[in-house]
């Protein structure tokens, strides 16, 4: 475990896009991505829709818990907060919380999925992170935690919702992610992979930022077209 975590503090040196080019982007480049994933066909980032709300926080890179929100249903009172809390404190820490809501429109645009009480009592049991594909409030009561947040924007209130599931695979803002995997994440958006690649993604991802800084320190020295060209067809090729 403490490998773990020092892997994890060392993935976090690097930007998600970084991290995301290691895991699946370019799966023809065997040299610089593991290919985890077919780049397009599966959803294992983040989309647009997710804004991050404190750039100044930077990048995070944990373990996955999951916990889905909907609307009451007296015929299924079973899970509460407390539940999601021990959720938590069971997992392998650090912890990123994926929030998922179900619900109509109306309510999933409006119902703020996390605010400042909240999110302290998950920062006490070891969350670094939480991405959510509703929006968040509190924005200014929630920055001095330093816990980074990845959501569809801001809003002033919520209504009443319950949790329907705790630790299942929830799918967030384009992004399948089951309990078990990693996320890694910064103001670029998420990206996941599974738990035993966390070595061999630290790899791949300092070979990948040592190229990509070589290569544009040659760019730099140049304003020739046809070098500037040859420079990025070993990236885009």
């Amino acid at each position: 475990m403490e490998n773990e975590q020092r892997i994890m503090r060392d993935l976090e040196q690097f930007d998600t896009p970084t991290i995301t080019n290691a895991v699946a982007t370019y799966a023809g480049d065997r040299q610089t991505c593991l290919g985890l994933y077919h780049p397009f066909e599966i959803n294992w980032y983040t989309d647009q829709n997710l804004k991050c709300l404190y750039p100044e926080h930077g990048p995070r890179c944990a373990h996955v818990v999951t916990v889905t929100y909907s609307l009451k249903d007296p015929g299924y009172e079973r899970l509460e907060f407390l539940d999601l809390l021990k959720a938590v404190e069971e997992a392998p820490k650090p912890v990123i919380l994926a929030m998922k809501q179900c619900g109509p429109d109306n309510m999933r645009s409006k119902n703020a999925l996390l605010g400042g009480n909240m999110l302290t009592a998950l920062k006490q049991l070891g969350v670094t992170g939480v991405l959510g594909d509703g929006p968040a409030r509190d924005i200014e009561e929630m920055r001095g935690l330093e816990v980074q947040c990845l959501f569809r924007g801001l809003t002033a209130g919520h209504g009443t919702v319950a949790i329907a599931a705790l630790n299942t695979p929830v799918s967030v803002s384009g992004m399948d992610v089951c309990p078990g995997e990693v996320i890694h994440m910064d103001q670029n958006g998420a990206v996941k992979f599974p738990r035993k690649y966390m070595g061999r993604v630290l790899e791949k991802a300092k070979l990948i930022n040592s190229m990509d800084q070589e290569r544009q320190k040659l760019m730099c020295e140049t304003t020739d077209p046809a070098k500037l060209a040859k420079l990025m067809k070993a990236v885009y090729a």
